[in-house]
């Protein structure tokens, strides 16, 4: 973390009505590294995630995101603040096309540019093929492709990833990881995913964060995710 948190969450508390999901978890997105938030199913993840992003506000705590308070930042601020989230499922919008679905993003870039960024079709040669197709037409593979492509349309500072290899077959997930490890080595974008594959999260990842029951468990360094870390945390 030489060169410090982008991302820096203290203390959080969110609730789902009177239910509550996260009790003060604390963590930190180093700037240039990449996090993986692992846990078992119900371990409060998502939450975190959507806690971060800005589609949960949490009752207690603080987040800061480069240098600046953001705990009550409304989610469109924190997309023009260089935020970029794709949620579980992708949420892609099945009835537009490909190219329609990219340029969703371009309606809250920060330089006001209106052409969908090239490297986009240089890290996805797929999308390039089928800018008219329908997103609802698209494998899932694809589809998780231009979900991860729109986000990148905001030339985001961070990327938030949840679940990016669910229910995805396996060439596309080695696509995907390759993807993000050249965004992340190459480029120095700050990434943040939840992950069920240990396989693939120690392979992307930098860092780790466990969390169960809403609580954080573990932290530290990848090479740290021991089988025993894992045997105590993660195994069912």
């Amino acid at each position: 973390m030489s060169e410090g948190a982008l991302l820096d969450a203290s203390g959080l508390c969110t609730f789902y009505g009177t239910s509550q999901a996260l009790f003060d978890v604390s963590m930190k997105a180093p700037a240039r590294g990449a996090v993986a938030v692992l846990g078992r199913n119900g371990a409060g993840k998502t939450t975190l995630l959507k806690t971060l992003a800005g589609d949960l506000r949490p009752a207690r705590g603080s987040i800061r995101f480069n240098g600046s308070e953001a705990t009550r930042m409304p989610t469109e601020q924190r997309v023009r603040s260089g935020i970029g989230y794709v949620p579980q499922g992708r949420e892609i919008f099945s009835h537009l096309t490909v190219e329609e679905n990219l340029r969703v993003g371009l309606a809250v870039r920060r330089n006001g540019s209106r052409t969908i960024p090239s490297r986009i079709f240089d890290l996805f040669p797929a999308l390039k093929q089928m800018p008219n197709r329908r997103g609802g037409d698209l494998s899932g593979g694809q589809q998780q492709q231009l979900a991860i492509g729109r986000a990148l349309v905001l030339e985001p500072k961070l990327l938030i990833l949840d679940e990016p290899t669910e229910g995805i077959q396996p060439n596309i997930v080695h696509e995907i990881g390759d993807v993000i490890l050249k965004l992340n080595k190459e480029e120095g974008l700050t990434v943040l995913l939840v992950e069920q594959k240990l396989p693939f999260a120690r392979r992307v990842a930098s860092e780790f964060c466990i969390l169960d029951k809403g609580r954080r468990v573990a932290a530290g360094s990848i090479g740290e995710l021991t089988d025993q870390v894992v045997l105590a945390h993660l195994s069912v």
